[in-house]
């Protein structure tokens, strides 16, 4: 398969990908939780691992030609990436320490880059069986369930209550002055504390209006997200203003970013000062 292939087929092959990371991931999930620190002292688990191998031989064999990034493979020289058109981007499970605490909120992200855009996104739920693709090319964002296929359409902003989602576990000196900001502009707000990339999701679902990143993340956390996100209307900024892009800098960290609902936001007056 190549990238010229219909990108609907490819999506279909991803997701089968996904699911099969999803199987492995509630293998381990079952057992008693065991972790071991990497070098930045985050977790790692077997099921980061199992993902990583499901993924990077599947996506490998899709495409032969696509070089693969996961968080926990090596990471390519900088030189080298840089001068690739198109590549896969993955965080085999996005929210370990989400996953020790068993509270569902993990994901498997696939994305692939083109261009320093992520123009095709899926996020997985093992835990909730639920896959969230976007294809930003044909502008389809669907979740998949047990139910069928939902399509997705980010929500416009009413004017009335906002609803937050962030992370419970970082930036919470940043978000505080934002909250701030935003309550003062527009009133109280309603705030969700969610894990991993299901927080791109919830906006796409059209189940909130602003999720505010206000600390360090990594290129393989946000790119299928972004992909769904936008693909359903929304829109993932940088603080200038700038769409969130991929392969650009040298560091694979992101800056500060807000993630928007309805993308007409007055989300320049709600940062914190400083």
């Amino acid at each position: 398969m190549t990238l010229e292939t219909d990108r609907s087929r490819l999506l279909q092959d991803v997701v089968a990908l996904v699911r099969a990371a999803h199987v492995e991931i509630m293998r381990v999930y079952a057992k008693p939780a065991a972790w071991e620190a990497k070098a930045d002292l985050s977790p790692l688990t077997e099921a980061d691992l199992a993902s990583h191998r499901v993924l990077t031989t599947g996506l490998a064999r899709l495409v032969p030609s696509l070089p693969v990034v996961s968080e926990e493979g090596a990471l390519p020289d900088v030189g080298a990436r840089a001068s690739w058109p198109a590549y896969w981007l993955i965080d085999p499970l996005d929210g370990t320490k989400e996953f020790l605490a068993r509270n569902e909120e993990f994901t498997v992200n696939v994305a692939l880059v083109e261009q320093s855009r992520a123009t095709l996104g899926i996020v997985g739920v093992p835990a909730r069986d639920q896959v969230f693709v976007g294809d930003v090319e044909r502008g389809v964002a669907q979740r998949l369930d047990a139910a069928g296929v939902h399509d997705l359409r980010a929500r416009h902003y009413t004017g009335e209550r906002p609803t937050v989602v962030a992370s419970r576990r970082h930036g919470a000196k940043k978000l505080a002055k934002a909250m701030r900001n935003l309550e003062e502009a527009e009133g109280p707000a309603e705030f969700r504390s969610v894990g991993s990339a299901l927080k791109l999701c919830i906006l796409a679902e059209g189940k909130a209006d602003l999720y505010p990143r206000l600390a360090p993340t990594s290129e393989w956390d946000t790119a299928a997200g972004q992909c769904v996100l936008e693909s359903a209307g929304g829109a993932v900024l940088t603080l200038d203003g700038e769409r969130l892009r991929y392969n650009s800098k040298d560091s694979l960290l992101n800056p500060d970013f807000l993630a928007l609902g309805d993308v007409d936001l007055p989300w320049s007056e709600w940062l914190p000062n400083g």
